[in-house]
């Protein structure tokens, strides 16, 4: 039976948290390590930190971060941001995250999502994909939604993720979705 978990999502920029709406308007929120042990006090399942510049940046994920928040949290961790090859998902995971997701790659590359999960198991791989529902079916976003690939988000063949973040960019929710 499906238990509902709470997992706090935390969107990173310049290794602070940052909140705002649809990427627009953001604004300093605090320190992301401060914040998840916050959150994990009041009963958070899990953790999830999403480094929303290190795509557009063309850098890797924040690993100095995963390895203070590593040390500090006692529940799941789950990176993402900057995960664009099978080596940047083992630093993440040898930096102490125990999850990786991953936006940007998987809808440029999904087979990405099969590698990594081949290398890694698919209980260490993410789909996190942000979408918004048109009247023509679906439009998917990447990079502060700067690039819009008409059509369904990419299928994810097994053994790929296990766990798909969908971002509904009208409600601003995540809806997750878990592996068999």
């Amino acid at each position: 039976m499906l238990t509902n978990r709470i997992i706090a999502c935390l969107d990173v920029m310049d290794g602070r948290v940052v909140k705002g709406t649809g990427f627009v308007d953001l604004r300093d929120a605090g320190d992301p390590v401060v914040l998840a042990e916050q959150y994990e006090t009041q009963g958070a399942d899990e953790i999830v930190y999403l480094d929303i510049s290190a795509t557009d940046q063309r850098r890797s994920t924040l690993l100095d971060l995963v390895r203070r928040a590593a040390g500090r949290l006692f529940i799941p961790l789950t990176v993402g941001g900057g995960m664009r090859t099978v080596d940047d998902i083992a630093n993440a995971l040898r930096a102490g995250a125990d999850k990786t997701a991953i936006n940007s790659a998987a809808v440029r590359r999904p087979k990405l999502l099969t590698e990594a999960a081949c290398r890694f198991g698919s209980q260490c791989v993410v789909a996190s994909i942000d979408a918004l529902r048109t009247d023509d079916g679906w439009e998917v976003y990447v990079g502060y939604r700067r690039y819009v690939r008409p059509g369904d988000p990419p299928t994810i063949e097994p053994p790929g993720a296990f766990t798909v973040f969908l971002l509904d960019q009208d409600l601003n929710v995540i809806k997750t979705i878990p592996g068999e």
